[in-house]
């Protein structure tokens, strides 16, 4: 079994270091965030680190890299307040993963792409047209994190939008019927499927325990 120390990682080539940190957490979920800025230009860009914050209310987060460029997404968010999130799902994949490209802010990426924006209820910003769960998002506070300069986003949903025969009788997304991927590092995508679902757990007696 390959083996890594602190050290031994911090002395890898660039990319290798990369590609190795990004794949040993875990498969992550694989979202477009919507934005539009305050002169109308829309923007979408794909992100792995969306993550669940609460229920009640319904929140979400997700991190951003340092500011020390071009981040049309933060400006965007920072400028409006709002931005949509968007599952990605098998056949829009290269298009999605082409929205990584750095492009300046007086560039859409739904122009370069094939990927539609739509927009509902009157929502400022863009949703993308045939993602099987899109998800209006409203900003609410951040977190600088000191150690490597990234910040936590964290926003509330406005209103949540599911495609038809996704959504099961208990409210749980059945997201293998929506095709929907996830990321294993930087470039990896794959696509779950559902195996099982188990009950809520809860703690055994002593005498339920097997020896």
């Amino acid at each position: 079994m390959p083996h890594f120390n602190k050290n031994d990682i911090q002395q890898l080539e660039h990319l290798y270091k990369i590609n190795l940190v990004n794949s040993c957490s875990g498969y992550k979920s694989a979202n477009l965030i919507g934005t539009k800025s305050s002169k109308g230009i829309s923007n979408v860009a794909i992100f792995s680190s969306v993550t669940h914050i609460g229920s009640s209310p319904a929140m979400f987060g997700f991190f951003l890299r340092p500011t020390t460029v071009i981040r049309n997404t933060y400006d965007n968010i920072k400028e409006t307040g709002y931005f949509t999130i968007n599952h990605i799902h098998e056949s829009i994949i290269e298009d999605a993963h082409h929205t990584s490209a750095k492009y300046e802010s007086n560039t859409s990426e739904f122009d370069v792409t094939n990927l539609e924006e739509v927009y509902k209820n009157d929502f400022w910003a863009p949703f993308v047209n045939g993602s099987p769960v899109q998800m209006a998002m409203k900003y609410v506070e951040e977190y600088p994190i000191q150690a490597n300069g990234t910040i936590l986003v964290i926003g509330e949903i406005i209103d949540l939008h599911i495609e038809d025969d996704l959504l099961e009788d208990d409210g749980f997304v059945n997201l293998s019927k929506a095709k929907t991927v996830a990321i294993n590092g930087l470039d990896g995508y794959t696509l779950p499927k559902l195996k099982t679902r188990l009950e809520y757990q809860r703690p055994k007696k002593i005498s339920e325990i097997k020896t």
